[in-house]
């Protein structure tokens, strides 16, 4: 299985690396590889590379920023992915590619699954939908991968910032009127490379597992309890924190206004994913407390 890795450098990407790693031929490539700002490169990088399995890590990521960024985010987040599925059809290969809760509003009580209808708050949101339909458009075979609250050792995320955030100031406020699952890189590694092995190992057959798919881990919190988990584990782990886990306080959305709306419910219903892998996701506990330790085996707390 020849693959090519595309944003090897973000979080994912980076787990990515190693995962992928046990399946075959792997070209990564970093972003001075591949220009998602100018998405009609990636069609000579496909081309050249004739790869089995193109695994697309790379997005724009930065919610806010996006709002004012709309070309930016759209050449990424959708043209490219749309090149990417084209250049997958006419070479025969199979798309993973990552997506976001953010396609939702949030509006839903329980979790959401693959059929319940998209309605993206933000222009984030709307530019990871429309690559997904996109790459349903194009009749590639494909993984599309919606996930939530990515977070890992390496680059920047909500756990991080959080732990700076303890050292720096006496108190943190924190919003917990959002619902979602926190879910490690690695989780999204380890079950890409799961489900691409079982998609090889069925060959022709392995055809009928394409589509979307929800991949994120078991539970749920909010951004509040999340904080304070971290902050509890970090302390266990001999972290010097000025904002204690009590001195977390929790506040409305409305409390903390940002540019980009963000949906209020993004737990989603992942046994779609589980039945049809045979995986059982684990607790986002589970990961998070995995982060922590190696963060304090790194020095970094």
């Amino acid at each position: 299985m020849k693959i090519l890795l595309l944003g090897k450098d973000g979080q994912v990407g980076w787990e990515l690396q190693r995962a992928l790693a046990l399946l075959g031929e792997l070209r990564a490539c970093a972003r001075n590889d591949a220009d998602f700002t100018d998405p009609e490169s990636l069609r000579r990088l496909v081309r050249m590379e004739a790869p089995d399995v193109i695994v697309n890590a790379a997005a724009y990521t930065a919610v806010d920023k996006a709002e004012g960024d709309r070309s930016t985010a759209h050449a990424v987040n959708a043209a490219a992915p749309g090149v990417l599925a084209e250049e997958a059809v006419a070479c025969g290969a199979w798309l993973v590619h990552y997506s976001t809760d953010y396609v939702f509003d949030g509006s839903k009580e329980g979790a959401w699954v693959e059929t319940d209808t998209a309605n993206p708050l933000s222009v984030y949101g709307r530019s990871k939908y429309e690559g997904e339909e996109k790459i349903r458009a194009s009749g590639a075979h494909h993984l599309i991968l919606r996930t939530s609250w990515v977070f890992a050792t390496r680059g920047g995320n909500f756990a991080r910032t959080m732990l700076r955030l303890a050292k720096e100031r006496d108190a943190l406020d924190v919003v917990a009127d959002q619902h979602g699952a926190p879910t490690g890189a690695e989780l999204l590694a380890d079950a890409t490379a799961l489900a691409l092995h079982r998609i090889a190992a069925l060959g022709a057959d392995g055809r009928g597992l394409s589509g979307t798919y929800h991949l994120a881990a078991s539970g749920s919190t909010t951004w509040h309890a999340y904080a304070r988990h971290v902050l509890v584990l970090a302390q266990q782990h001999g972290a010097l924190l000025k904002a204690e886990p009590e001195e977390v306080r929790a506040i409305a959305s409305s409390a903390f206004p940002t540019p980009a709306m963000r949906p209020a419910n993004s737990r989603l219903d992942c046994s779609k994913f589980c039945k049809n892998f045979g995986l059982v996701l684990p607790d986002w506990r589970h990961h998070v407390g995995r982060l922590i330790a190696e963060l304090a085996a790194q020095g970094n707390l």
